[in-house]
């Protein structure tokens, strides 16, 4: 499967997360109900995944944690936030950068509806 093709079986899981809860939780609720959904359609799904870090030669625990990768494909990074910031899309590209993956979906679910807190990151490697 693509990470096109995992983009829109992830957007469609998100959405059913947020048409059952809707804004206003924290962010782990919505990651640990979308999670859910992801595993529910037969997806391998990692949570909280620890992002070590090398620099100059030396690893070093950083305590840098990805929400979400899905088929080893595709990060997921989930906000419940007033507005998505350019920060957070700063952040997505590292993670991709870090772990040599091409796409990431910066999603915020604190929006009525959730289609406008949703943001692709493509990593152009």
């Amino acid at each position: 499967m693509t990470e096109n093709e995992l983009s829109s079986i992830i957007i469609g899981a998100a959405i059913e997360v947020h048409t059952e809860l809707g804004p206003g939780l924290l962010e782990n609720v919505y990651e640990t109900c979308l999670y859910y959904e992801l595993k529910q359609l037969g997806l391998k799904v990692e949570k909280q995944v620890e992002l070590p870090l090398t620099y100059k030669n030396i690893y070093l625990e950083t305590g840098l944690r990805i929400d979400l990768i899905v088929q080893d494909k595709v990060i997921i990074e989930l906000k419940a936030v007033k507005e998505l910031c350019d920060v957070h899309v700063a952040q997505t590209l590292t993670y991709l950068k870090l772990t040599d993956l091409k796409l990431g979906l910066l999603i915020n679910f604190n929006e009525a509806r959730l289609k406008y807190g949703i943001q692709r990151v493509v990593n152009k490697l």
